[in-house]
């Protein structure tokens, strides 16, 4: 191996700490603490694992995980927007696209090349790890969501259309957990947690 591949490998470890310093709007299972987006992606690798059976397609688990931990890299430069902000779309931007560029840029080019591509297959969500790794990050928050008595759809004033809009992406991935967790959207309406227009 070559130094210059080690020393950019740890200049790239060292960027990547600051994953741990963005805070997210949901807040951990039961708890009025928000997570950040290194114990959001770390969450998300384990449940990619636990749950990999259930995807509707066969899929590359090494390759959903790294999905998941990388897909939220990006975040330190262009900062975490909430899945249900009003304001600025929570799709891949032109923020993300250069952030992406810079901190993978970081790495020996093979390895760049490769983790721009996995971030980029994540964020098209086509191919079945792109789907399956979408569905855990859909997933995740709504169990957060309903563990905290709505957290942030009644901090939000977040409403069922918009959640169920949000959250049926995990069908694309697995339609068993989608069935999970569409019964999981409408309890949360009875419950009085989730509001309808």
């Amino acid at each position: 191996m070559k130094t210059e591949d080690l020393l950019n490998q740890i200049a790239f470890i060292k960027e990547i700490d600051k994953v741990k310093y963005i805070q997210r709007k949901t807040k951990l299972f039961n708890s009025d603490r928000c997570e950040n987006d290194a114990e959001h992606s770390w969450h998300l690798a384990l449940m990619a694992v636990v749950l990999a059976e259930h995807s509707n397609e066969p899929i590359d688990v090494l390759k959903v995980v790294k999905m998941v931990l990388i897909h939220d890299i990006v975040e330190i430069d262009a900062g975490d927007v909430f899945m249900y902000d009003t304001i600025k779309n929570h799709s891949n931007t032109d923020e993300e696209r250069l952030a992406a560029n810079r901190i993978f840029g970081l790495l020996p080019k093979n390895q760049a090349d490769e983790f721009i591509s996995i971030w980029e297959e994540f964020e098209a969500g086509e191919t079945n790890e792109a789907k399956f790794a979408r569905s855990m990050d859909r997933l995740e928050p709504l169990l957060q969501n309903t563990s905290n008595n709505g957290g942030t759809w009644k901090e939000f004033d977040v409403k069922y259309d918009k959640v169920y809009e949000k959250k049926s992406v995990i069908k694309e991935g697995s339609k068993s957990i989608w069935n999970y967790a569409e019964n999981l959207i409408n309890e949360s309406v009875e419950k009085g947690i989730l509001k309808k227009e």
